[in-house]
């Protein structure tokens, strides 16, 4: 072996050091940067699941057209959500360039 190529003691060593000078994210605090990144995802998700569960408790009491109804703004809630969730993937890879 020669001088020049790194022994696994150095690799080792070499990762130690990085590891002091890396902050690991905490879930929490990447939730925090997501939504502050593009705060129209949750928003469209909430708005999704609220729709949904609303209309499949009128569905439950038998009020159909209610229930349709709510099942036609939960499609519309997750068309923006997925919008919302384009426009967000856009605007982060024009922000890398």
């Amino acid at each position: 072996m020669s001088e020049s190529e790194p022994t696994d003691l150095d690799w080792v060593q070499l990762r130690q050091e990085m590891s002091k000078q890396h902050h690991v994210e905490t879930t929490k605090e990447k939730f925090g940067r997501k939504l502050n990144e593009n705060p129209f995802v949750p928003i469209g998700c909430l708005a999704t699941a609220a729709a949904l569960s609303y209309g499949l408790w009128c569905f439950r009491t038998g009020k159909s057209r209610r229930s349709q109804q709510m099942m036609r703004l939960r499609i519309v809630a997750q068309g923006f959500t997925i919008t919302a969730l384009i426009l967000g993937v856009m605007s982060a890879g024009k922000n890398l360039k």
